[in-house]
């Protein structure tokens, strides 16, 4: 087992790779530098090696698939996950793993936002995706993790063990994120400075379909780790469109004794029917969460004596 493992996903970044494996050895001498390919069409691979990294393949495309492989392939006691586009700087590298090997940190994330990410990143819309994801996470999750896109982190083997990689792309970052808050482990923020992409390098992340998929992955994810709450407020709803449709014709039944917006009725009682069976489902889902997260508990155990060689 490693002790601290560099992984670097790359994707066409020979611009930029050989540069950014030269400066995890130099910021990270003990450690082990991994270069994923995703099918990159340049010299991606190449320049990897002659600079000294351990070079592996993904050949399903998309972020998601290579930290998959990544978390299955390598073990060890600390990970650095750092893109291969040179935008984050390595000098913050030995801090982040110490967090982790002295701290019990379980994913420390390298923080854009607040420093030069809002000057440097070129793309607006880039810049107001950002802080919507960052506002809408710590507010459905009642979390404060202060870049949930960024892609500079580091993680201990718990987590990386214990993480099901469900996304295929960029929205895995947002899913890595929600799984740390929701399983209560130890997040730490790490502000970093940030550089906007070399010129020639080009960014991988389209702005909209890839922000929708984000999106899409932050409500699936609020109604698969908070269904009580989600399911709760879409009784609410129903219940609010019943009553809302039925108050007119309780007022005219009371007023005349009669029902001539039969169907209206019908549909309320439907609505309210709808409304229960939410409610109710929130429920049944909320205690299967609490078993899952107490199965979540005794996983962990088993991977913290894996960790001491037990």
């Amino acid at each position: 087992m490693d002790k601290i493992a560099v992984l670097i996903p790359c994707y066409n970044e020979e611009k930029t790779v050989e540069k950014v494996v030269r400066d995890a050895k130099a910021a990270l001498p003990e450690a082990v530098v991994y270069v994923y390919n995703n099918n990159s069409t340049d010299r991606t691979a190449e320049l990897a090696a002659k600079a000294g990294a351990v070079v592996r393949n993904e050949y399903k495309q998309g972020k998601g698939n290579v930290i998959r492989r990544m978390f299955q392939e390598v073990d060890a006691l600390c990970y650095i996950m750092v893109d291969g586009d040179d935008t984050y700087p390595m000098e913050d590298a030995a801090g982040m793993a110490e967090l982790v090997l002295e701290k019990n940190a379980d994913m420390v994330v390298g923080d854009r936002l607040s420093s030069t990410y809002f000057e440097e990143n070129k793309r607006p819309f880039h810049n107001l995706g950002n802080s919507l994801v960052r506002a809408s996470i710590n507010a459905l999750f009642k979390s404060d993790i202060r870049d949930i896109m960024t892609g500079y982190r580091a993680f201990s083997y718990r987590f990386v063990k214990t993480f099901p990689v469900l996304s295929r792309g960029f929205e895995i970052e947002t899913e890595m994120t929600i799984h740390a808050v929701y399983n209560n482990m130890q997040v730490e923020n790490v502000v970093i400075p940030y550089r906007d992409r070399p010129e020639g390098s080009q960014s991988k992340l389209n702005t909209y379909s890839d922000g929708f998929k984000v999106l899409g992955t932050i409500f699936r994810m609020f109604r698969q780790y908070r269904p009580f709450a989600f399911f709760g407020a879409l009784a609410l709803l129903l219940l609010l469109v019943a009553v809302g449709f039925f108050i007119p014709v309780a007022v005219e039944f009371v007023e005349t004794g009669l029902v001539p917006k039969f169907p209206t009725l019908i549909v309320c009682g439907f609505a309210a029917l709808a409304a229960v069976q939410s409610l109710f489902a929130g429920l049944i889902l909320h205690n299967l969460g609490v078993k899952d997260r107490r199965d979540f508990e005794f996983r962990l155990q088993i991977v913290g004596r894996e960790t001491r060689g037990e």
